[in-house]
Formats: C-alpha cells, sequence, structure tokens
C-alpha cells in the first residue's frame, strides 16, 4: 500500500456526499482553519479553497461520487489524493463518527503521510470502464432469464430442455412445452426479456471493442491470443488494470487481482485470512473464468493440471492456475511480448 507523503502547506481533508460535503482544512501546525459544510458543487467548493491555492492538497475517500472532485481539481491545478476505502476505516475507525470528524480525521492523516492511497483512473477511460461494468449487470440479468425457464420447467418436473437457451436457434418451441397458460406466459416473458437483452449486449460489445482499439490496441491484442481470454475477460482486465506499470512487481498485480490468499499471522503463528476483499473483484472474476475457459480449450496444459488436482485438490489446482495465469499476463503487458503455450507449459511443470 502506497502512502501520500509529500508535504503541502495546507491540507484538505474532503467527506463527500452526494448532495453536500463536509471539509476541514489544516496547516502545517496542524491548526484547522476551515471546518464546514457546503453544497456538493464545484464552484463553492473552489471558492473555499481559494484562500489556500498557492500550495494546498485535497483528499477525497474513494466512494462512487469522487470523480467531479479529481477533474476539477485536475484541470485547476491542485494535487488530489483519493483515500482508499478500506484501509481508511481500518486506521480512522473511532466510537463517533460524523461527517465532521471524518474530515477532520482526512485532514490529520493526509497532513502526516497516512492516506493509503487508491488509484485516480484517467477520465479519458473511465467511462468506458463504467460502461462494461454496466454490460456485465446486464449479462447477469440474462443468466437469470435463462435460469428461471429451466427451475420453471424443473419445478413441473418436465424433461431436460436437452438445448443450451442461450442462442436464439434453441428458443423456438419452449413456452409450448408447458400446458397451464399463466405459466406459458412466464416463460414467454423471459424469452422476450432475454432477446432484448441480447440486442442490448451485442451493441455494447461492438462499441466496447472500437472504443478498445483507440484507447490500447496494443495490449488488446496481446491478452486475445491466450486460450481462454476472449475479447470480454481481454476487455476487462484491459480497463481495470488500465496501465501494468501502476504494479512495479507481479506480486502486487495478483494481490490486486485476488490471486493470493490473505493471512493475518502474530508472533510466527497463522491465525486465519482477513481482508478478502482488497483488490478488484471485476480482475478477480476475468481471471476465474479465465481458468475455466483455458483448461476447456488448451491440452498441452492437462497433465500440469491433473497433478495439482492430486496433490491439492480441484479448486485449489484451479487458483494456483489463475495465479500463474495473472502472472503470465503480467510480464505479457510489461513487455510487450506475446503468450507462448509452450513456455507456458514448461514453466508451470518446473515449479
Amino acid at each position: 500500500m502506497r502512502y501520500y507523503t509529500k508535504q503541502h502547506q495546507y491540507y484538505c481533508g474532503v467527506d463527500l456526499h452526494a448532495r453536500t460535503l463536509y471539509l476541514c482544512i489544516v496547516n502545517q501546525r496542524d491548526e484547522i482553519l476551515d471546518h464546514r459544510e457546503i453544497p456538493a458543487k464545484a464552484e463553492v467548493f473552489l471558492e473555499k479553497l481559494a484562500p489556500y491555492r498557492e500550495d494546498v492538497v485535497g483528499c477525497v475517500e474513494c466512494m462512487f461520487t469522487w470523480y467531479w472532485v479529481a477533474d476539477r481539481c485536475a484541470i485547476e491545478k491542485i494535487p488530489f489524493v483519493l483515500g482508499h476505502a478500506l484501509y481508511m476505516k481500518a486506521m480512522s475507525g473511532a466510537k463517533i463518527k460524523n461527517d465532521r470528524l471524518d474530515s477532520k480525521k482526512i485532514a490529520k492523516l493526509l497532513r502526516a503521510g497516512m492516506i493509503p492511497m487508491a488509484y485516480v483512473y484517467p477520465k479519458a477511460m473511465r467511462s468506458t470502464r463504467d460502461l462494461l461494468r454496466r454490460r456485465m449487470v446486464f449479462v447477469r440479468h440474462r443468466a437469470d432469464l435463462l435460469t428461471h425457464i429451466q427451475q420453471t420447467n424443473t419445478q413441473y418436473n418436465f424433461p431436460k430442455i436437452g438445448k443450451t437457451l442461450k442462442y436464439t436457434s434453441n428458443r423456438e418451441g419452449v413456452a409450448e412445452r408447458f400446458e397451464d397458460e399463466s405459466v406459458r406466459k412466464t416463460v414467454d416473458v423471459d424469452l422476450e426479456l432475454i432477446a432484448f437483452y441480447d440486442r442490448i449486449i451485442g451493441k455494447l460489445e461492438r462499441h466496447l471493442l472500437w472504443a478498445a482499439k483507440a484507447h490500447d490496441a496494443t495490449a488488446l491484442h496481446l491478452l486475445r491470443p491466450i486460450p481462454g481470454i476472449g475479447k470480454i475477460l481481454s476487455l476487462v482486465i484491459l480497463y481495470e488494470v488500465q496501465d501494468i506499470s501502476r504494479f512495479p512487481r507481479p506480486q502486487q498485480f495478483v494481490s490486486y487481482a485476488r490471486l493470493i490468499r490473505s493471512v493475518r499471522e502474530s508472533t510466527g503463528k497463522r491465525t486465519g485470512t482477513a481482508n478478502g476483499k482488497m483488490g478488484n473483484a471485476y480482475v478477480k472474476w476475468a481471471f476465474s473464468e479465465a481458468v475455466v475457459l483455458f483448461l476447456r480449450e488448451t491440452r498441452e496444459a492437462q497433465p500440469y493440471i491433473r497433478r495439482l488436482e492430486c496433490k491439492y485438490g480441484k479448486d485449489k489446482a484451479k487458483g494456483i492456475l489463475a495465479h500463474r495465469l495473472g502472472r503470465t499476463v503480467y510480464y505479457m503487458l510489461k513487455h510487450q511480448q506475446v503468450f507462448d503455450i509452450k513456455k507456458f507449459v514448461n514453466q508451470c511443470s518446473t515449479e
């Protein structure tokens, strides 16, 4: 975890909400110069910072409304720090908690060089990343509808449908299996919604691929040849990671991707695990999906995964392979190298 340690004359801690924000400005001598609640508007925020613009740094806890503060600070050339929400919660927990105290704590932690920094995602790619995340929501809704049709079929103890309903051609005659008119209507509505989501998701994917080529076509072309990593998983990795140079070491990248287990240790003894949510859930999902598809499409990796399954069990074996795949992606993006399946298998076998 990185901490913001640069010294300034003034430090501004902001407890941000959707409609209001509470700011606290302290100086190097730890004196509170301004401490008040104001509307969450850029012009009001800049007005309060105006007397301290010569050397002030602002800090906001990472939550869904931080975009506008970061963008305005970038325009006005004001140093901006995005605090890591989970780490800050662990550091500034107290018996009494309110907006006034939170803004004061943020300012004082910033002055002390104890603010754990989250990554300020660049504005140019931010909206496309959010659109990609929105697509995942639609895909899950579509999957829920497909599952509901299968559950309805099982509920009435009918024979298996025997077709993969994600394909349009396999949906004909599915609703007619049910004699009850209301049940048939329920399945019919599910099928109509699935068809609607198919069109929406298709449009989104075409737009995302076009945007990705404009942002970083090289990284996209490097990821696509990896067995199991198709157009969607490569997009997820590309937009969630954004810049591989953020991670000086591969260990930091696989930790960010949640591909290593968190450990709690004291006096040389392990006392369990904690903080499993540290990292990026979307990158974790991408590599978890990639492992399953990688094993399906790559015969060369089968002997290696069988040895892992015999030694560690099926689930842990997939976790080990996901970790290895994550390290491989790191080095590929770091050194701009293409994927080599023979080299990958040989390195895995020698470990």
